[in-house]
């Protein structure tokens, strides 16, 4: 009994330790991206220029002996990253569109926790990442459209209804980018995709529904052949 104890005590400080390292690790990193996007050249695309090179070599890690998926996920970060600079560097709003982009991920990976705890439910991709639910992905959904419309209010920028549904699409972009990363680790039979970041293991389980969401954006845009989401 007392030895039950003792174990339930153990584990419960190592999560409070690990919930501790990752809030301070995001309290750090979080300000020091939001400010090299804000400010840009040199700063961003100093950070794209060093996470290129790590990026790559967790790739290979989540792909060992299958070529193919190594090229493909290869090619798919690489172009994540010309798609951050590319949108950052427009001429009209390229900062805005970022920070945007940043909000509705960061909404989604919070209000997908948040709500998916509480409210649980049935999984979303149990044989990929047992984890998620359906009501995580409702309520990242919700709080990126709330995200994004908000942020368009705040900057002047865009039409409040279009915005919030564009953020609810996003959610489900980066859930996507989310659940092909899971599928690539648990086919390696990996954890994490590395150890880089404490407490959060490699730089994709970070950036994984940022990626799919930046190549989506930018490939909307193009499309586009305007301003959008703000025109």
């Amino acid at each position: 009994m007392a030895a039950s104890a003792a174990d339930a005590l153990t584990q419960g400080s190592g999560r409070f330790k690990g919930l501790l390292l990752r809030a301070v690790t995001a309290v750090v990193l979080g300000p020091l991206l939001l400010a090299a996007i804000w400010y840009g050249f040199p700063w961003l695309d100093l950070i794209a220029a060093l996470a290129a090179p790590l990026m790559v070599s967790e790739c290979l890690r989540l792909s060992p002996g299958r070529p193919a998926i190594r090229l493909a996920s290869i090619a798919y970060v690489l172009a994540a990253i010309v798609a951050l600079l590319w949108l950052r560097h427009q001429p009209a709003l390229g900062r805005e569109t970022i920070l945007w982009i940043v909000c509705c991920t960061w909404a989604t990976d919070i209000g997908a926790y948040v709500v998916g705890r509480s409210a649980g439910g049935a999984r979303l991709a149990p044989r990929i990442s047992p984890g998620k639910t359906w009501s995580g992905l409702v309520g990242g959904m919700a709080w990126s459209a709330v995200a994004s419309a908000a942020f368009g209010y705040a900057f002047g920028l865009g039409e409040t209804i279009p915005l919030a549904i564009v953020g609810a699409l996003l959610a489900v972009v980066g859930q996507v980018g989310d659940l092909l990363e899971s599928a690539m680790k648990r086919s390696a039979g990996v954890k994490d995709s590395g150890t880089l970041i404490p407490g959060h293991g490699g730089l994709l389980d970070r950036v994984d529904g940022l990626v799919a969401i930046l190549l989506v954006v930018a490939m909307v845009r193009l499309l586009a052949d305007g301003g959008w989401p703000w025109k």
